[in-house]
């Protein structure tokens, strides 16, 4: 359970601790003091999305952090030490911190984690139901998974949604290829002339490049022979070239090496020099010998380059295009001639997916209907005591002609809340106060069979008043029997049933207004319940109202609550001394 929630610059909050009990918690306080800012900072913690907003004027960061009793958790242990976060027996504590500039950062026990993972554990401490949840009542795809969620229905739900996704897939993909086989059969004749044109030249990659520059030494073999001929002459060829005329450049470095022994490096330097050159003169000579007038030879290698060149006009604009573009002409009219049996294949696969999503279907409508029933009934018997004496819900399973990723019939709640009418779709029949009421009978019977320990519900009251206020409260109360209950009420009825009582009001520190929090217990209590109750607080009489409804509310002896276990629970141990305000961060 939720031991301790710590608020440092969340909106108006400067720094609050928020000590919370076994039992049935209750935050009031007056209109804008704060009561949606802590839940707020709670979904923070939760790993809900936030912007940089949240954070205190003038702060650079806003941080919540959570002190859980896992005490009786022991799955939780095991999926924290899989994931590497270390975690004691007793308590697991969840951080959050939103900076100014939006970042965000979390951690478990210490552990860096992403917000991802503060999600999922946090999903199994806390669930939070707020007015929100009324207002979805009335989509039915709200209502299919609240259903789902009593009959237990997630790995049916999961199987049915991973066989629509095989089945689908493999319809696209029966259907591509199909409509790739007509494309290819309309084209056949085309993609036959494409693929005969290119096989007959059959190119290679880098081709065109190799043809120009054989053709330009072709086309001017003669000056290039010239060339080399006059270059070689010039460094070898009598007695005015270059090697002959370096022979004096020989015979002073010999006389200046043997005057100046020190100088012998210059010598082998020139003799690396005349070296290179002879090699040069070599190799000049052996091309002018190589490079031979062929016209038969260009005339032939321009035919080649100017068919190579109208293939790539067509399919170019390189050879590597043209290639490309036979292989993709080829694996067409492979569709033609051997997309039947692919398509055999595909289908073969189609109907055992088709198969396995009829069964997954079956399995799920197998549990919506042995649950609906069931469902009805839990939900039905919280009705009366909600002050809807003639009411009940009804759960309409409507097969439909394919199904989905969702099952193979649509869900819908009816209900009837009052004598004589008709059962109509909650959308057209519930007033406000009436779909909070709903809304909270349905999550009491969902509690049950929830693993989460803390259970938060943020003005569901809303709507309701008098005796039926009474009631919701009675009905809280059972819930926090087996769990952790936060509610935040306007309604004095409902924090008269409080095992823990805590109030939220704004103060003012010099031209700066913050949130605060008060555990309020014994007189102080008294005053709280009596403003909340729209009396004068200082007035006796609204104080005696005010201790009648604490001594009512304090009789742990409530009617008997459909599904729920039965038997008193202590009330939170406090402090005497009538408040006890939170402690910092």
């Amino acid at each position: 359970m939720l031991v301790e929630l710590r608020i440092r610059n969340v909106a108006v909050i400067d720094t609050v601790t928020l000590p919370l009990e076994r039992g049935l918690n209750v935050l009031t306080g007056e209109t804008g003091a704060g009561k949606s800012i802590i839940i707020g900072a709670l979904g923070m913690l939760l790993g809900e999305r936030t912007a940089a907003d949240r954070v205190r004027s003038g702060t650079d960061r806003a941080t919540v952090e959570g002190v859980f009793d896992v005490s009786a958790r022991p799955g939780l242990r095991a999926l924290l030490d899989e994931r590497g976060i270390d975690a004691d027996e007793q308590h697991l504590v969840l951080k959050r911190e939103v900076g100014a500039n939006g970042r965000s950062r979390a951690w478990i026990n210490g552990s860096a984690v992403t917000a991802a993972v503060l999600a999922d554990i946090g999903a199994r401490l806390v669930s939070v139901h707020g007015q929100h949840d009324s207002r979805q009542l009335v989509d039915a795809d709200h209502q299919r998974e609240l259903l789902d969620a009593y009959v237990q229905a997630t790995a049916a739900r999961r199987r049915v949604a991973d066989a629509s996704a095989q089945v689908v897939a493999l319809r696209a993909r029966e259907r591509e290829l199909e409509q790739r086989r007509l494309e290819a059969t309309r084209r056949a004749d085309y993609l036959r002339f494409v693929v005969r044109e290119i096989d007959e030249l059959q190119p290679t990659p880098g081709e065109d490049e190799a043809l120009d520059a054989d053709i330009r030494r072709l086309s001017h073999a003669e000056e290039l022979q010239g060339l080399a001929a006059q270059a070689a002459a010039a460094i070898a060829g009598d007695e005015h070239a270059a090697l002959v005329r370096l022979g004096a450049v020989r015979r002073a470095l010999a006389s200046l090496t043997r005057i100046d022994p020190t100088m012998d490096r210059l010598q082998s330097g020139f003799d690396a020099a005349v070296y290179a050159l002879d090699e040069l003169a070599a190799e000049l000579t052996e091309y002018a010998e190589a490079v031979e007038a062929d016209p038969q030879r260009l005339r032939t290698l321009e035919r080649r380059r100017d068919q190579l060149v109208g293939l790539m006009r067509k399919y170019g604009p390189t050879i590597d295009d043209v290639l490309a573009e036979g292989a993709r002409a080829r694996s067409e009219l492979a569709l033609v001639d051997g997309g039947a049996l692919d398509l055999a294949a595909i289908a073969d696969a189609r109907a055992g997916a088709e198969g396995a999503f009829a069964e997954a279907c079956a399995e799920l409508t197998r549990l919506r209907v042995g649950g609906a029933r069931q469902f009805e009934r839990a939900v039905s018997e919280l009705l009366p005591d909600l002050g809807m004496r003639e009411g009940r819900v009804e759960v309409v399973l409507t097969p439909l002609d394919q199904g989905s990723a969702t099952g193979a019939e649509t869900v819908h709640f009816v209900a009837t809340l009052n004598a004589g009418a008709e059962a109509r779709p909650l959308s057209r029949i519930a007033s406000g106060g009436e779909l909070s009421r709903v809304m909270l009978a349905l999550s009491t019977v969902l509690a049950r069979l929830q693993q989460v320990p803390t259970l938060v519900f943020d003005e569901v009251d809303a709507g309701v008043g008098g005796a039926v206020a009474w009631q919701v409260g009675a009905l809280m109360r059972r819930v926090a029997s087996h769990h952790q209950v936060l509610a935040i009420s306007h309604l004095a009825q409902i924090a008269a049933r409080a095992h823990h009582h805590i109030v939220v009001h704004k103060s003012a520190v010099g031209t700066v207004t913050t949130s605060d929090t008060v555990v309020v217990t014994d007189e102080a209590r008294i005053v709280e319940i009596a403003r909340m109750l729209g009396g004068d607080a200082d007035r006796e009489v609204s104080r005696a109202h005010a201790r009648e409804l604490l001594s009512r509310g304090a009789d742990d002896t409530l009617p008997a609550v459909a599904g729920l276990s039965d038997g008193p629970l202590p009330r939170a141990a406090t402090p005497r001394g009538g408040q006890r305000r939170g402690k910092p961060v």
